[in-house]
């Protein structure tokens, strides 16, 4: 039995979207913990997408709806007989479908894998949905979540990338635990345990413990450099922050002190009886402040020394040995005994001798790798010299243990298999012992905490490899092994994964039934030139096991689909050549689906050209959009900026090979639809799509991108759309329309209809400056909040590392008062201004402020001298009390008339506001509003009860406009408590 061609998938219909959303929330938060035996604990990779997502999308693409006419009653009858042991069923087609969709929710738990019964009633569906065994392709497999959930849903599997870092973790998941999953599990245990052993026999006297028996978790170093001013000549440790502690009790600092005509500094670590005594860092901004004579070295002159050094690892200064504390939870901070010092001092020794070959650093420009200015240019040189000596001794001890394990086992392909797990887990232990980790309050980072971007870091961590804290090898195997044994607890027909390019011709014609891929985003990460790190690190033990990816010195950069002008060969690798490879991607993938086909491809880009070149891609390859869900994919605790606008959710477009003799859509038609034709217009299915995705709690930037793909599905199922004089409409002339139309939609439902209608200075509405604020407030709102965040560094990807603190790059500039206020894209601006008739020009500097393609809406406290001709709310009050003049005229409300009556001071004094048709239309509604929120926030009662009485007798704007951004503002922030407080004093 196979599906008809026309019959609608589930996906297409109907999802459920709020489980599968809260089981990603959950999953996100919970896969790295070492029992969970999530996928990822098998290898880091970069924007690994959840398994609740894929398996539950999958699952609703493979099957087809109950509910649509052409749907075969055998399929009815067995997905009623699997599904009757889970759900009672009633006796519609609709009671089937609301069945199936419960069913999708049950499955999206991550880890259901583990409950009987649910994988092979999944099978079952699938298997009474097609009869034969469907063939799903990932021509972008990565991290492996597509692949995976396909085959445990009983599908064939054809899954590749390009990088064989990647590959190798498929071919692990898919191949090698499908085939000898138990196998490989119990004898990676044995020769994990034995492996630790050894390791802690071969390098626990180069860690040592102290007299208390307190083994070291980290040591904290600093790179140097010389003073170079005239006369000095110091040793300068370039050290961001002397604080090692903050806690109550344990409170403890560095002290950085010169003995008298030493030019070496001497470290202390000292307890602080108050903040005043620990002095500031001696770099910002990578500008060297010598402690000595207080002469600045600059940036260039740091980096010209550090470079004469190859990143200056070798000679770093050690400044404090962080050991667990044996009495009470927390850690303590010492100064370095001889013990340390002689331990150091003979790892050193030995790393001399040692050659490690690593593949090259990431050069400057696309890459994100901000250490090469610094003489950073091979992944080696990222090691100090006990971590180049630990490293080594590890892959020794690693090694041996492999003979070891020959002795005993004689499959050849089961002890490939060992030696992949083993150097996954020490591939994946690497990113933690580097010169460019650094100390937080959870332990030892990672080198890519930043996700996308390695930068320079002054000092740094040393991590133990014996520690039981993620630093340590023991961790990395631990976390493998809890993979290798949950991914064999379902048996599944494995799969040989592909180390392809896309663009390969790997297989014939029509003969796929399923497409479900997540495409690399233009230069959001450079896989690669990332990857070479741990490529390395595997390449040492896998080049003579597994030469077929592993001989190379270093992953391919030629072929990899991502825009990237830092590729040396194949071409220059720029916008024009990313987008037009995705368009041959994507013709590829139409050529082996088959006509009854379905695909399914994730797009998680917050750049509007962006998604608009993909869309484009997609559509000029011949598919048409027929479905589209925003699953919640994202890790809400990466880092981000505060009232920074990130994605939360994936969307995911359902497509389908458009015909080749579809026909050209009439633009009329397409933008308002046809009765006749029973056809919905842009602005009925966007308005009914946003109402029911804000049902589903998807907010904000979320909600704008994923009103994309519903609008796709009108524009994209013609060949082409013409105007009635024939001339073709692009589909970037379509995505402007689709903006306008949401951000009407939006505006109607913040302010109202006329808003919504509203053009620049049409009479009755509010002004320019309220709908952009309002429009912008929107955007930024979270998805199942309305919160903009945690405080950190914006990224749209997830972290290798999950952690929550905020981590600053010491190549940046020194640190300033953080901007307040909120933050969006340029682009996303633009794109909901013009349409709206806002002219964004008009109000810089007075409610925005751009710079660098990001447009910060300005805090209410920053416009204080505008409203109020005063820097603060304080001085703006005793300004106009202190006046002589009957009126004063304030700059921003022009003629807005405040005068003083005779003059109590104290409590009595008051401010009286003029009638109200005496303000000057340069006043705002906005800027009153704003007035208010000013006076509430400096305690000034009388005069905001006469601002809101004379506001009150003009009419319901500013009430109604105060309400809204209340509504808007995220909970917790200045502006809503301010705007709420305010509110009170409204008689009602």
């Amino acid at each position: 039995m196979a599906i008809p061609k026309d019959c609608k998938r589930l996906a297409e219909v109907d999802f459920a979207l709020s489980a599968v959303n809260d089981a990603c929330v959950m999953e996100n938060n919970r896969k790295t913990r070492v029992d969970s035996g999530h996928l990822s604990l098998l290898h880091s990779w970069w924007a690994r997408r959840p398994l609740a997502s894929c398996r539950s999308l999958l699952l609703t693409l493979l099957l087809p709806d109950p509910c649509d006419p052409l749907c075969p009653g055998e399929f009815k009858t067995a997905a009623r007989k699997a599904l009757q042991q889970y759900k009672k069923i009633g006796p519609k087609d609709s009671d089937l479908q609301k069945t199936l969709l419960a069913f999708v929710a049950d499955i999206a738990n991550w880890d259901i894998v583990r409950v009987a019964g649910y994988v092979s009633a999944t099978r079952e569906l699938v298997k009474a949905a097609h009869g034969s065994v469907p063939h799903v392709l990932d021509p972008f497999s990565g991290g492996g979540s597509i692949p995976l959930e396909a085959q445990r849903l009983g599908c064939e599997v054809t899954a590749s990338d390009v990088n064989p870092v990647a590959w190798l973790l498929l071919k692990v998941a898919l191949e090698w635990c499908g085939r000898k999953g138990p196998e490989l599990a119990d004898l990676f245990e044995e020769w994990a345990e034995w492996t630790l052993r050894e390791a802690e026999k071969r390098l626990v006297e180069y860690y040592p413990a102290d007299a208390q028996r307190r083994k070291p978790l980290a040591y904290l170093w600093a790179r140097t450099v010389q003073c170079e001013a005239a006369g000095c000549g110091a040793r300068i440790p370039l050290v961001r922050n002397l604080v090692l502690s903050k806690s109550k009790g344990r409170k403890k600092a560095l002290r950085i002190v010169y003995p008298e005509g030493s030019l070496e500094p001497r470290i202390e670590v000292f307890t602080p009886s108050s903040d005043k005594e620990v002095a500031r860092g001696t770099v910002a901004g990578n500008n060297a402040t010598c402690p000595k004579c207080h002469v600045v070295t600059p940036r260039e002159r740091v980096q010209a020394q550090l470079r004469d050094k190859r990143g200056g690892a070798d000679d770093a200064i050690l400044l404090t040995v962080v050991r667990g504390n044996t009495s009470r939870r927390g850690k303590d901070y010492e100064a370095p005994n001889r013990q340390d010092m002689e331990a150091f001092s003979k790892a050193a020794t030995k790393s001399k001798s040692i050659k490690i070959e690593m593949p090259p650093a990431p050069p400057e420009g696309d890459t994100g790798f901000r250490p090469r200015p610094y003489g950073i240019t091979n992944w080696a040189d990222v090691l100090a010299p006990r971590q180049r000596f630990s490293r080594w001794v590890l892959h020794e001890v690693i090694e041996d243990a492999l003979n070891e394990a020959a002795k005993k086992a004689k499959d050849k392909d089961l002890l490939d298999a060992l030696a992949a797990c083993l150097y996954a887990a020490y591939s994946d232990n690497g990113q933690y012992h580097t010169s460019l980790c650094v100390w937080l309050s959870e332990g030892v980072t990672s080198i890519f905490i930043q996700g996308s971007g390695v930068p320079m870091r002054a000092d740094f961590v040393e991590g133990n490899p014996l520690s039981p804290n993620c630093e340590g090898l023991g961790y990395s195997i631990r976390s493998v092994q809890s993979a290798l044994r949950n991914l064999s607890t379902v048996r599944y027909q494995p799969s040989s994964p592909l180390l392809a390019n896309v663009l390969d011709a790997v297989l014939p014609e029509e003969s796929v039934d399923v497409v479900f891929t997540d495409p690399p985003y233009a230069n959001q990460i450079p896989y690669a030139h990332l990857s070479d790190f741990f490529y390395g690190w595997l390449r040492l033990g896998l080049r003579n096991r597994l030469p077929q990816a592993f001989t190379a010195p270093e992953t391919e950069k030629a072929r990899e689909l991502t825009e990237n002008r830092a590729v040396k060969n194949g071409g220059v690798h720029d916008r024009q050549w990313y987008e037009s490879r995705m368009y041959e991607a994507f013709a590829q993938m139409k050529r082996v689906i088959r006509e009854d086909g379905v695909a399914s491809v994730v797009f998680a880009h917050k750049d509007t050209d962006r998604w608009e070149a993909l869309v484009s891609a997609l559509v000029q390859a011949g598919w048409r959009t027929t479905g589209s869900w925003p699953i919640a994919t994202e890790r809400r605790q990466r880092m981000r900026g505060q009232g920074y606008a990130a994605l939360e959710t994936s969307v995911h477009l359902i497509c389908r090979p458009r015909p080749d003799n579809a026909p050209v859509g009439d633009w009329n038609e397409v933008l308002h639809g046809s009765r006749e034709k029973k056809l919905e217009g842009l602005a009925e299915l966007v308005g009914d799509w946003m109402e029911r995705l804000q049902g589903e709690g998807i907010r904000g930037a979320d909600l704008v991108f994923a009103c994309i793909g519903p609008a796709l599905e009108i524009f994209s199922r013609y060949s082409k759309v013409e105007m009635t004089d024939e001339r073709e409409v692009k589909l970037a002339a379509y995505l402007e329309k689709v903006w306008e139309v949401v951000g009407r939609t939006a505006l109607e439902q913040i302010l109202g209809t006329a808003e919504a209608r509203a053009r620049n200075g049409m009479a009755g509405v509010l002004e320019e400056d309220a709908r952009l604020t309002a429009l912008f407030l929107w955007t930024l709102q979270d998805t199942n909040g309305s919160g903009n965040g945690k405080k950190g560094r914006a990224t749209t990807e997830e972290s290798i590392v999950e952690n929550s603190e905020a981590v600053v790059d010491d190549d940046d500039e020194a640190p300033k008062s953080k901007p307040k206020g909120y933050s969006l894209v340029f682009d996303v601006v633009r794109r909901f201004a013009q349409p709206l008739g806002i002219e964004l020009p008009k109000w810089e500097g007075r409610i925005i402020e751009t710079q660098k393609g990001v447009v910060r809406l300005l805090a209410v406290s920053e416009r204080a001298r505008q409203i109020f001709g005063s820097v603060s709310i304080e001085s703006a009050i005793e300004e106009l009390f202190s006046t002589q003049n009957d009126q004063l005229i304030l700059p921003g409300f022009e003629e807005l008339a405040v005068r003083k009556k005779t003059a109590p001071r104290g409590r009595g004094r008051k401010i009286r506001i003029d009638d109200p048709g005496e303000m000057d239309a340069t006043a705002t509604t906005l800027d009153r509003v704003h007035a208010a929120m000013l006076l509430q926030s400096g305690g000034q009662a009388n005069a905001l009860r006469q601002l809101i009485k004379a506001e009150q007798e003009r009419g319901p704007d500013f009430l109604r406009l105060a309400n809204a951004l209340s509504a808007l503002y995220p909970s917790g922030s200045e502006e809503k408590r301010l705007l709420d407080a305010m509110l009170l004093a409204v008689r009602r």
